[in-house]
């Protein structure tokens, strides 16, 4: 059997330096050993955008610029529309009956999620269950691997529990997925924040131009024990040392730069600037590539409509199978 990937992203905006070493990174190097489909997951979206759904068209093309600016391939890879395939909220609704609400209540991932979000008006049963939605999400296109950031693992965790449950109360059709974590299990906010996330405001996204990163870089949060330049400061921890590691390519110039900052013979400035040059010539293959396909929209959508075409044949497929399986593939037509 041909090994499978299936990951995605809320379409909630652009794409950020975190969702590419978390996720998109392994999701580019692992295109040409894998059969691939990414979710743009328009339902998950819903669940707490439900008040403004005008915005998710809009997004949904942001997000696929962003697959295709980082180099996953059309020809190699196929973007789906959650909301295109309505197989997946059959087999959601299935998988309710496996899963009960206190696993629920126990998710890490879910309970945090719900924080950050603040539900002052109550919790809407979609955002409750949507980690019963990304299995089926996961399940149905058979997927062996799932590329993740580490605060998905528990989501991971979550389908592979669900496949055992199935597999052992019905019959062994599905496959229970693992997940990939990426080289930095989690990028740190601008603002010093345990993850870069765009409803914190603390992001730099891939098809920022060079002013605006400069700007962000510039105003990182560093070590607030440091008071003048001269004062040693502190590497671990410090996120613009973070992503010297993760996106500075000379790595002589990172020990430099870090034993200098430890003896407080370097100023935030220096580091901070020397990081943006860094980030600047990472991103900019990446900005030109959206550029080019942003110039091309109708392009964009045919590969959307094409992926979206292929992900749906393989969700019938795995449909006919689960309802063979659960014993209610009806014969009820002449």
């Amino acid at each position: 059997m041909i090994k499978r990937i299936l990951t995605g992203d809320r379409p909630t905006g652009p794409l950020h330096l975190g969702h590419y070493v978390g996720s998109l990174q392994n999701r580019v190097r692992l295109q040409e050993e894998y059969d691939t489909y990414l979710l743009i997951a328009d339902v998950q979206a819903l669940t707490d955008n439900f008040e403004h759904p005008e915005k998710l068209e809009a997004n949904i093309f942001e997000v696929a610029l962003d697959y295709l600016a980082v180099g996953l391939d059309p020809d190699k890879v196929k973007i789906v529309v959650q909301s295109m395939v309505p197989e997946l909220t059959e087999l959601t609704i299935y998988f309710m009956n496996l899963v009960t609400t206190a696993t629920l209540e126990r998710n890490p991932t879910l309970k945090d999620e719900i924080k950050q979000r603040n539900f002052t008006k109550g919790l809407p049963v979609g955002f409750y269950t949507y980690p019963i939605s990304q299995a089926s999400d996961i399940t149905i296109f058979k997927a062996h691997l799932v590329p993740v950031g580490e605060d998905q693992l528990p989501m991971i965790e979550q389908a592979r529990e669900i496949v055992r449950r199935f597999n052992r109360m019905y019959d062994k059709v599905l496959i229970e997925p693992k997940a990939l974590v990426g080289q930095v299990a989690r990028l740190p906010g601008t603002d010093g924040g345990a993850k870069m996330s765009k409803s914190l405001g603390n992001c730099i996204y891939l098809g920022d131009s060079p002013e605006v990163v400069r700007k962000r870089v510039m105003s990182m949060y560093t070590d607030p024990t440091r008071l003048h330049p001269t004062d040693p400061g502190h590497v671990e921890g410090n996120p613009v040392f973070t992503y010297h590691d993760v996106f500075n390519p000379d790595k002589a110039e990172v020990e430099d730069l870090k034993e200098r900052y430890r003896k407080g013979t370097v100023g935030d400035v220096e580091v901070k600037e020397k990081l943006f040059k860094a980030l600047n010539v990472f991103l900019e293959p990446i900005r030109e590539r959206r550029a080019h396909f942003a110039s091309k929209p109708g392009h964009v959508r045919e590969i959307i409509v094409e992926g979206t075409r292929m992900g749906r044949a393989v969700a019938q497929a795995t449909m006919a199978e689960v309802r063979t399986a659960m014993k209610i593939s009806y014969k009820l037509q002449g």
